[in-house]
């Protein structure tokens, strides 16, 4: 054993932020430097807009549910 150093392991409390909402046809997510609508959500796949706030052309995609709100989640996306 060491002398002078501390071993003991301090807990931290644990911020969580609220789970994410599920997705719903017309949602709008506003991140830092995007925004995302959402235009339609089926069993497993959503049509959605990514754009940028001033965009003038905006492309339509389709992904998989699970992988939008991971996406959501890493942006820390807020629903407007």
């Amino acid at each position: 054993m060491r002398s002078g150093i501390n071993f003991r392991m301090t807990k931290k409390p644990l911020t969580r932020r609220p789970p994410l909402p599920s997705l719903a046809n017309g949602q709008v997510w506003r991140m830092s430097e995007a925004i995302l609508r959402v235009t339609m959500v089926g069993k497993l796949l959503v049509h959605y807009k990514l754009s940028k706030p001033n965009a003038v052309r905006v492309s339509s995609s389709v992904d998989s549910i699970t992988t939008i709100k991971k996406y959501l989640k890493t942006h820390k996306a807020v629903l407007a």
